[in-house]
């Protein structure tokens, strides 16, 4: 597969899976974190924000690598 057209589909997925993650992660926050205090939501909603990011790292990996010679 070419890298372009890893980058197309790349793209699709990273916008995807983070519309979904947000959403998801949203009614989970709001079914457990909101309403256990402050700091509760804060930890909640600080380590959510941070989760995504592998997921994400590991398609722009896989997104970047060079063309088969």
């Amino acid at each position: 597969m070419r890298q372009r057209t890893r980058k197309a589909i790349g793209t699709a997925s990273v916008v995807a899976f983070i519309i979904v993650y947000s959403l998801v992660m949203m009614a989970v926050g709001g079914e457990f974190a909101v309403g256990r205090g402050v700091v509760a939501e804060l930890v909640f909603y600080a380590v959510a924000g941070l989760l995504w990011l592998p997921v994400v790292m590991a398609i722009i990996r896989w997104m970047v690598r060079p063309d088969p010679a």
